[in-house]
């Protein structure tokens, strides 16, 4: 296998981080208290850990909601602790408040808390997660908006031209929106799942989107998408197929093109297999 090479940032590129960014509300470091106990030493404790922990947290309880109407992006890093060792690695505990993704009906509470203890295994993705939110959207709410994107999914045309989402001035047509929200909900556990300590990523366009016919009832996608590496500022292309039903547990298979172990630039699973995690008022 030949090494991989940064893709050089073009226009559209940096427009779509420019959008991107302000989304994952990356609270400034003066808003964030690290408590790092003398002992064990602190050696290789990144800055800005804890919004790092923070995202990884969110990444995790995105994919293990299995539900488009559930996203929820980091509004800011209240309060959290973190521990470094170097022959183990380094856990972090934290308590950081959250915002609903997609824009919401006036006068709908948006705000959400959650705490969470994240541990990651020295420089090893895939970070440890467990993870309790509180002010979600109700139970009943959610599942009449999964299963009115549901529909609105079936009902778009096949096969899909779509080139891009969003597009090259940063614009996400409504009747796409549905697509972009399922490839969030499924970028979410490869984001989570290539997170280490010191690498964190972010969705900032679809550039390839496939429907797949299916026999039963579920919605089958094969996606391009580009993540953002905020540490290397690197945009990494991704192949992602999910398989998701309203109700059901999100199955996701991924190929990432980047400079890694084989075993590290893909993976398989679906939200039910997974562990640990608590999800409170779900």
């Amino acid at each position: 296998m030949q090494p991989r090479r940064p893709l050089p940032p073009t226009p559209l590129l940096w427009l779509l981080l420019s959008l991107a960014l302000p989304a994952a509300a990356v609270a400034p470091w003066d808003r964030e208290r690290t408590d790092v106990p003398a002992r064990p030493p602190a050696a290789g404790l990144p800055r800005g850990i804890l919004q790092l922990a923070a995202r990884a947290a969110l990444h995790f309880f995105n994919f293990r909601a299995s539900s488009p109407s559930a996203l929820r992006v980091l509004a800011a890093v209240q309060e959290g602790r973190a521990w470094v060792d170097p022959q183990e690695g380094c856990e972090v505990n934290l308590v950081f408040s959250t915002e609903r993704y997609n824009p919401e009906e006036e006068g709908e509470e948006s705000l959400g808390k959650c705490s969470a203890r994240v541990f990651f295994k020295n420089q090893k993705p895939r970070p440890a997660i467990n993870v309790t939110c509180m002010g979600l959207t109700e139970k009943i709410k959610r599942q009449e908006r999964d299963n009115l994107l549901y529909k609105q999914v079936k009902q778009l045309k096949n096969p899909l031209n779509v080139i891009s989402i969003p597009d090259s001035h940063g614009h996400i047509d409504p009747s796409l929106r549905p697509l972009w929200d399922l490839a969030f909900l499924g970028s979410s556990y490869v984001m989570w799942e290539k997170t280490t300590q010191f690498l964190n990523y972010y969705l900032v366009q679809i550039s390839r989107v496939k429907q797949l016919k299916t026999n039963d009832d579920g919605i089958d996608f094969d996606f391009t998408v580009l993540l953002h590496e905020f540490s290397t500022q690197e945009i990494i292309p991704c192949q992602i197929h999910l398989f998701w039903y309203p109700g059901k547990p999100l199955k996701v298979q991924y190929h990432c093109q980047e400079l890694q172990s084989p075993e590290e630039a893909s993976g398989i699973d679906e939200a039910s297999a997974m562990a640990p995690t608590e999800l409170s008022n779900f």
